[in-house]
């Protein structure tokens, strides 16, 4: 074809720019596919068909291709402020693992498929915190409960981005704490029901020893207590077994 326009321009001037024409309109059906890519082919505003094979490939001429990667792309939403199911407001943020798999469908369903799905994952993430408790000890929670969560988001994300042609590989929650303005606040909540906790697990096991203890001597009939004398050692017994500072023993002696 260069051969050609040489010879046209030499020999025959008038055929050079029906022969460039040509040389054109061939040339134009050339493209390059890198591999993890596709290219969406559309003619005169026809979608003609998606290349995925990688290389140097020859196609319709005079048709548009849109280039859409098909590699793993990793997104990572901003720190959201948002109020849990109880309205306690927290920073909620999550990493996102997607990719494409339908370049027809990211390149001509969405305007722009990477924005449309930083949108989505952020009103997914604000609708998901809503729905669930910070922290919970009876139910499901943000902090509890991070798999189910994740795996959450995953479904929910997914219905989502389906119809741009992504596939959501992988959900998890990046950062996940009280705002700034109740953390301290919250934080004593925490530390005042761990510490009830404590206590309330504490009493449960002194009360089961101390059962044992009773039915120890009453198995073997070798001590005999009065009902005060009962009373007395079930409480020596807890103030030693709850206390959080060490216990001092206290011997009688006398007659």
């Amino acid at each position: 074809m260069i051969a050609a326009c040489a010879v046209a321009w030499i020999a025959l001037p008038l055929l050079l720019i029906p022969i460039a024409t040509i040389i054109f309109f061939l040339f134009s059906g050339f493209t390059i596919i890198q591999p993890n890519e596709a290219k969406v082919v559309t003619f005169f505003g026809k979608y003609v068909g998606t290349i995925k094979e990688s290389g140097f490939l020859y196609t319709v001429p005079l048709s548009l291709k849109n280039r859409v990667p098909l590699k793993l792309i990793n997104f990572v939403t901003d720190h959201l402020k948002v109020n849990d199911r109880n309205g306690n407001p927290i920073e909620i943020g999550a990493v996102v693992v997607w990719r494409v798999t339908d370049a027809a469908q990211a390149s001509l369903n969405i305007d722009d498929y990477k924005t449309f799905v930083a949108n989505q994952s952020d009103i997914a993430v604000r609708t998901l915190a809503a729905h669930y408790p910070y922290d919970s000890e009876k139910e499901v929670s943000l902090r509890g409960n991070l798999d189910e969560i994740a795996a959450k988001l995953k479904d929910v994300l997914q219905e989502k981005l389906s119809l741009a042609g992504i596939i959501v590989e992988e959900t998890k929650l990046s950062h996940l704490a009280y705002a700034s303005e109740v953390a301290a606040a919250m934080l004593k909540r925490q530390q005042a029901v761990a510490i009830f906790e404590a206590r309330q697990y504490m009493v449960e096991n002194a009360l089961a020893i101390i059962d044992d203890v009773m039915k120890h001597f009453e198995t073997k009939n070798t001590v005999k207590f009065s009902d005060d004398k009962k009373a007395e050692l079930i409480n020596s017994l807890l103030i030693v077994m709850t206390s959080d500072k060490e216990a001092n023993p206290v011997l009688t002696v006398g007659k």
